[in-house]
């Protein structure tokens, strides 16, 4: 099949292939018997450092043009003056036209020129072919660089680009070996004809020149071809018996993307959850509530759930549908949300950022990376941001983050990889209890209406410290260590919603705060390993994972000052003078958890369309907790419990053609609960269990991801009111939801990209001893979708002119377990203008087009966590690269 590519500007992602979207393999002029040398050694043992991907999406960042050796030429000059004269004195020829054509045996490469080229010097690099073109000089029409992935079966990637001192280098790169080409030339241009290598074939030398390959690709698409999060192990999310979403950094700059909630509205079936007033984020996943975002990997344990997430230093989100509790321990049916963080590049990269916008919205930013030594062995990576704005709530509430994130990777050895990370963040919250229900609604009041008190005030401080080390015993064999500690310090205080008159509209609030410590020490250890048993192909996953929670609760409320609020005709200002140190104390609970999970995976390989996931976790917790003397209970208390559990999960992929994938899955979930019966029991741990069926297919050469799932997840043992004593729980309660979804990303032509969603969920209620069945579950609407679509003009004087615009789309959502009040639906427009030139981007957001009032979640209670939405806003932004 014929492929007419020009210029740079037509991409294809690659699948399947550890190389970056933008890889170069450069060749340097040297002594002739240095090369020949240099050129033997890179033809065998290549580590997979030189392919492993460090940004969790399978991209990495392009060979630097210094570490590739220059091949072997007769008559070599002594000196660069005498080694560029010959092509100086050369006519210069221009290549002015490039087509690629998938044969039966490989692929044949047509350069047409205006003259006639030189015969190209070639060599081997890797998996590359090299061949560059003296007297030489790229003219296409839309730029100066041709580029395309998977031209032909095991060849994953072509470029071709102008180097210095007019020359062209042609790098062909194979999947598993260095194609074979054969080159002629003619009075007009340059045939390459080519066949994939054989992986079998070794080099003779016996040492291998190292190329580190590190960082994100540099890429503008929006379909990414490989995802961790749902195994672990870098795969083709086609080769994933599971419904994965990754929303990468493109459509978080084209976005604006400022929270990762407006980032998850790209994704079906995903819903903002209950803030807790503003001090965290959650996420309604299938219908059930998700209060753990992790972050490459980890998650945060205790209290208040993650802490707020900074996506200045965000690559990519990943969310993982269904049950994932074979590789993250404690996690609720409905799914997980990954976010993985930038990491160092190989090459020097500085990006400078100011956004301005809205309600006295600022936020400067830094991206600053490259190496730290001359060999390129020691790497870093700096992100920070101040941000400050004015919430659209009343009294002008400043809000504001201060954060710094520097990373560190160090080659210890050819084999081994060690990095280092940190990350602290600084914020002055709102401590925002938002609406209260009314009759079947929320409350008819503007949605900027407070019903705290100006006294309300939060703030929040969050440290985040931990290494990466990987050790490769081989190079199908490899052993992953991580830690990571975090230190999460919140602290609110003001008035607290206490009860609510419909009939009068008098709200009672009493004055309170609360501060919650949370520590985490969490380390996982790992063991990857691809191996074969006969024609069947293994790649295995033993892993340990460890952790330790510490949390300490301190609360005080004064419920004997009451005070009456008018909610619509508020007067505010009576806890002006409370000194919230002197309030009784409500809450002093020190508690702490020590998890233990240990988990067995096989992704077998039956054939190149037939894949067989299979995996095992076992589960400990322990959970103590100390009670300390209350205003209510002067007497301290504790209690102790201890879970298990094993959960399993399988799945199935069959392809019957390369761009499609049929699958099937089942796994299992489970959650201990911190509710306990009349008798002092825990109860036993939420269970949950999901089956899934989907096709998923790349559409347009690969450029762009469809995929198709239903599934139907159970979560039973859910705590419910216990029939004898209603002062306490019992674990009878079962929850059901299914539904399709549809999620579509990439690239529809040279420069237009699209990702949209549409999710039907039917959520409900199956048993409980208090809310009736059929119950819809709150906060999960029936339909939702979404659909942002961005073009940038590719050519010509407005080359470089970008447009996007888009919508989101909620339908109606039950307030609360007892469907007492119903959240309206709503529609959200967003638009975007930019222009982007070299090295410089300027752009303008518009959130919220035609300034619709909404509530975007609810906590399912009527007195409060009914939270409005944002109003109209505009942000722009400018930024430049050096």
């Amino acid at each position: 099949m014929m492929q007419w590519l020009w210029g740079a500007s037509l991409k294809t992602m690659v699948r399947g292939v550890p190389f970056g979207i933008t890889a170069l393999l450069a060749l340097l002029s040297m002594p002739s018997a240095i090369a020949e040398e240099a050129v033997n050694r890179a033809t065998e043992n290549q580590t997979p450092a030189a392919t492993e991907p460090t940004n969790g999406s399978g991209l990495t960042e392009p060979i630097p043009v210094e570490a590739v050796p220059q091949p072997a030429m007769e008559g070599v000059a002594t000196t660069v003056d005498e080694w560029l004269t010959p092509i100086a004195q050369a006519e210069l020829v221009e290549i002015t036209n490039i087509q690629v054509e998938e044969t039966a045996e490989g692929f044949t490469l047509q350069l047409e020129t205006t003259g006639e080229l030189a015969v190209p010097e070639t060599a081997i690099m890797g998996n590359a072919a090299i061949a560059d073109i003296p007297n030489a000089v790229l003219q296409l029409p839309d730029g100066e660089e041709f580029l395309v992935s998977e031209p032909a079966e095991s060849i994953s990637l072509i470029n071709i680009t102008n180097l210095p001192d007019n020359q062209v280098r042609i790098a062909i790169t194979g999947t598993d070996a260095p194609p074979a080409i054969d080159i002629s030339t003619e009075a007009t241009g340059l045939t390459i004809s080519g066949i994939p290598g054989d992986p079998t074939v070794q080099a003779p030398d016996e040492e291998a020149i190292q190329v580190v390959v590190t960082g994100e690709a540099e890429d503008d698409d929006y379909f990414v071809p490989n995802a961790s999060t749902a195994t672990r192990t870098d795969t083709p999310i086609l080769d994933t018996p599971a419904s994965i979403q990754v929303i990468p950094r493109q459509v978080l700059e084209d976005q604006q993307v400022v929270r990762l909630e407006e980032a998850l509205t790209n994704v079906s079936g995903v819903t903002p959850g209950n803030t807790l007033s503003g001090n965290t984020e959650t996420f309604n996943i299938r219908g059930f509530e998700n209060t753990r975002v992790l972050q490459d990997g980890f998650r945060q344990f205790g209290g208040f759930g993650a802490n707020i997430t900074e996506t200045a230093n965000l690559e990519q989100v990943e969310v993982l549908k269904g049950p994932a509790s074979i590789l993250y321990g404690e996690i609720q049916p409905g799914g997980v949300i990954n976010v993985v963080t930038k990491q160092p590049l190989s090459e020097p990269y500085y990006d400078l950022q100011a956004q301005v916008g809205s309600r006295e919205f600022i936020s400067p930013s830094l991206d600053f990376s490259g190496p730290l030594t001359a060999d390129g062995r020691l790497r870093y990576r700096l992100n920070a941001l101040v941000r400050r704005e004015e919430s659209f709530r009343d009294f002008n509430n400043n809000l504001s983050r201060s954060f710094i994130a520097p990373t560190l990777a160090w080659q210890i050895s050819d084999r081994t990889d060690l990095t280092v990370q940190f990350e602290y963040i600084d914020d002055e919250l709102l401590f925002d209890n938002s609406l209260v229900a009314s009759g079947e609604d929320v409350v008819d009041v503007p949605l900027d209406r407070n019903l705290f008190d100006p006294a309300n005030h939060g703030k929040s401080e969050f440290i985040n410290v931990g290494y990466n080390l990987e050790h490769r015993f081989s190079d199908n064999w490899r052993l992953r260590n991580a830690f990571r500690y975090t230190y999460r310090d919140n602290f609110v205080f003001g008035a607290l919603q206490a009860g609510f008159d419909e009939n009068t509209g008098i709200l009672t609030r009493v004055p309170g705060s609360q501060n919650l410590i949370a520590e985490n020490y969490s380390l996982q250890t790992n063991i990857v390993g691809e191996f074969a048993t006969g024609s069947i192909q293994h790649t295995l996953l033993f892993g340990i994972d460890l952790n330790r929670t510490d949390i300490s609760t301190f609360a005080r409320i004064d419920f004997s000052n009451r005070q009456p609020l008018n909610i619509f005709d508020p007067v505010y200002g009576v806890f002006a003078d409370i000194n919230f140190d002197d309030l009784p104390i409500f809450r002093d609970i020190d508690g702490q958890s020590d998890r233990l999970g240990i988990y067995l995976q096989d992704q077998i390989n039956f054939s190149d369309n037939l894949i067989l996931l299979a995996g095992l976790r076992y589960d400990t917790v322990e959970q103590s907790t100390v009670n300390g003397p209350t205003a209510i209970n002067p007497t301290p208390s504790g209690t102790t419990q201890n879970d298990d559990a094993v959960t399993p999960r399988v799945g199935i992929v069959y392809q019957p053609t390369s761009n499609i994938s049929l699958y099937g899955s089942y796994s299992q979930s489970f959650t201990p609960s911190s509710v306990t019966t009349a008798a002092g029991d825990p109860l036993e741990p939420e269970r949950g269990e999901g089956f899934e069926v989907g096709v998923k297919t790349e559409l347009l050469d690969g450029d762009l991801l469809a995929t198709l799932a239903y599934f139907n997840i159970t979560k039973q043992n859910v705590a419910t009111q216990d029939p004898n004593n209603s002062f306490f729980s019992v674990a009878t309660g079962e929850q059901h939801s299914q539904g399709i979804e549809l999620d579509i990303a990439g690239e529809i032509l040279p420069g237009w990209n699209v990702i949209a969603s549409y999710a039907y969920i039917d959520a409900e209620v199956t048993e409980d001893n208090v809310i009736p069945e059929g119950n819809r579950l709150f906060n999960s609407p029936r339909h939702s979708a979404s659909l942002w679509t961005n073009y940038e003009i590719q050519a010509g004087d407005l080359a470089g002119l970008g447009f996007g615009l888009g919508f989101n789309f909620v339908g109606e959502r039950a307030g609360d377990l007892a469907n007492s009040f119903e959240i309206d639906s709503y529609v959200l427009a967003n638009a975007a203008i930019s222009y982007e030139r070299d090295d410089w981007r300027l752009a303008l957001n518009i959130k919220n087009l035609f300034d619709t009032d909404y509530i975007r979640s609810t906590s399912g209670s009527r007195l409060f966590g009914n939270l409005p939405g944002e109003p109209f806003t505009v942000i722009g932004s400018f930024s430049i690269q050096f």
